[in-house]
């Protein structure tokens, strides 16, 4: 018993020295610890204040210095806006002064003028009252001497005067004419180059064979028939050569005549389409492909004259005009050489106040005489003048045609625009004897030979390869140079190349300055 009281009383004891120690030594402690802990974080708030206020200062004093530096900067602006300010309003302030001493001069100099126009009136009224009186005396001492009234005078002085006229008259045609004379050529180039400027122009080229390409080369015994037999056939009723050889997939037709080539080509169209190859379905063909080409023929003879606005042709001239299509005169299209002379006979009329219409048409007729249903033994121009004339074309057109190579005299006007344009047609580079791959590869060749020259940037073959145009770049080539290099490019071309009439070679040299406005 005792034991359990003394454990009481020992609990109560600790309890009591528990509650004393949470109470009373617990809180002092806590107080204590939080003093020293409120103390060192006030010490470092201190120490985190004190190094922000130092930042702070440090990028307050940069802002103020740079803010200082753009103000000085601004203000220097400012004093030289403010001095070209000062020595523009000085300069104006000049340019006022001249100009009111400019003013004041022009004043005076009016001013004297004046009195000097009124002095000049006044002896000029006084010199023409004296004039009239001595007049007077004059005439009357001329009747006393000469014996002749006034207007017996004045008729004589007429006469003289009209002689004089006369002589002086016929010296001012002279004159005219001669410069006329001398001015005539170059008026004639002027109008024969804007002529053709104004034309555009295109190469068509016939060749003497036609290829035909086939699907496959089991058709090519098929077209050869038995022991040859369709081959001829064919051949006998279109008039060509058909070559049947190695080339694959392909058949050549040769023949001198385009249509004749053109039949053959479609009647073996057609004929390879169907799958019918014999000698009597050949035949059937051919004469069906003939009468397709005859409409052929015509129609592209009116849509010629349509395109054209050549209007109340005679049927068989269309039908003579569509014939040129497949008819070549030294490798030149005979039905575009004619086109293109129409062209330029209209353009060439215009320039010289005739009618153009008339023009025109003449030039579209002028070759009618190459592709007739004969072979006649005359010229080819006075062929056409026969056919235009019985197909009732008026006497100038069938002159202009049968003029055009001089195998007639020239009536008309017309006639020798006719011979101009069509040598201009025949005459151009590339429309004649050469073929359109061989025309462009010399206008490259053209242009390359003079790209191999150092200093060179640009080149340009203009004017149907006449003339080559070559830019040099102006801080590689002098002006003394651009002479040598033209001389040498002229030199080479001559020298490596084959072309019709001749090629003007132009060097350009230019500076370009180029500044901006900001």
């Amino acid at each position: 018993m005792a034991y359990i009281i003394a454990v009481v009383i020992a609990l109560v004891i600790i309890g009591a020295w528990a509650i004393y120690f949470f109470r009373v030594l617990m809180p002092s402690k806590l107080k204590s610890v939080e003093a020293q802990a409120r103390q060192q974080a006030e010490q470092e708030a201190e120490v985190i204040k004190q190094k922000k206020l130092l930042e702070v200062k440090e990028k307050f004093l940069n802002k103020k210095a740079e803010l200082e530096k753009e103000v000085q900067q601004r203000n220097q602006q400012i004093q030289q806006g403010e001095n070209r300010v000062k020595q523009r309003e000085q300069s104006l302030n000049q340019r006022q002064d001249e100009l009111n001493r400019r003013k004041q001069e022009i004043e005076t100099t009016r001013q004297r003028l004046e009195t000097q126009q009124n002095l000049l009136e006044h002896r000029e009224h006084e010199l023409q009252e004296r004039s009239d009186s001595l007049l007077e005396q004059e005439r009357t001492r001329l009747e006393e001497i000469s014996g002749l009234s006034v207007e017996e005078a004045r008729e004589r002085l007429v006469e003289s005067l009209k002689d004089e006229a006369k002589t002086q008259a016929q010296a001012y045609i002279n004159d005219i004419m001669d410069e006329a004379k001398m001015t005539a050529n170059k008026e004639a180039k002027r109008i024969v180059i804007q002529t053709i400027q104004r034309v555009a122009t295109e190469t068509a080229v016939e060749n003497s064979v036609t290829v035909f390409h086939l699907e496959n080369d089991d058709i090519k015994g098929r077209v050869i028939g038995r022991e040859g037999r369709n081959i001829r056939a064919l051949e006998s009723a279109t008039g060509t050569e058909i070559v049947v050889d190695d080339t694959p997939e392909s058949i050549v037709i040769s023949g001198f005549d385009p249509v004749r080539r053109e039949i053959a080509r479609l009647s073996l169209h057609q004929l390879v389409a169907d799958g019918r190859i014999h000698p009597a379905r050949i035949e059937e063909v051919v004469a069906k492909v003939k009468k397709q080409i005859d409409e052929e023929i015509m129609e592209t003879g009116k849509r010629t004259a349509i395109d054209l606005g050549v209007h109340g042709l005679h049927p068989e001239l269309i039908r003579l005009i569509g014939k040129m299509k497949y008819r070549s005169s030294y490798g030149q299209n005979l039905l575009q050489h004619s086109r293109e002379t129409a062209n330029l006979c209209a353009v060439m009329a215009s320039e010289l106040g005739l009618n153009p219409k008339k023009a025109k048409r003449a030039g579209l007729l002028h070759d009618i005489g190459k592709v007739p249903d004969e072979d006649p033994e005359t010229p080819h121009a006075l062929y056409g003048a026969k056919l235009a004339e019985m197909y009732k074309e008026k006497a100038d057109i069938c002159n202009a045609i049968g003029a055009h190579h001089e195998e007639m005299e020239m009536e008309t006007l017309i006639a020798p625009i006719v011979q101009v344009c069509d040598a201009i047609s025949g005459a151009r580079p590339g429309a004649r004897r050469e073929i359109a791959e061989a025309y462009i590869k010399r206008l490259k060749d053209l242009e390359n030979i003079a790209m191999s020259y150092p200093g060179v940037t640009k080149t340009y073959a203009i004017q149907a390869g006449r003339e080559l145009r070559v830019i040099v770049g102006a801080d590689k080539i002098s002006d003394q140079e651009t002479e040598k290099l033209s001389d040498e490019i002229a030199t080479k071309i001559q020298n490596e190349m084959t072309y019709p009439g001749q090629v003007k070679i132009t060097v350009i040299r230019e500076v370009r300055s180029v500044s901006y406005a900001k």
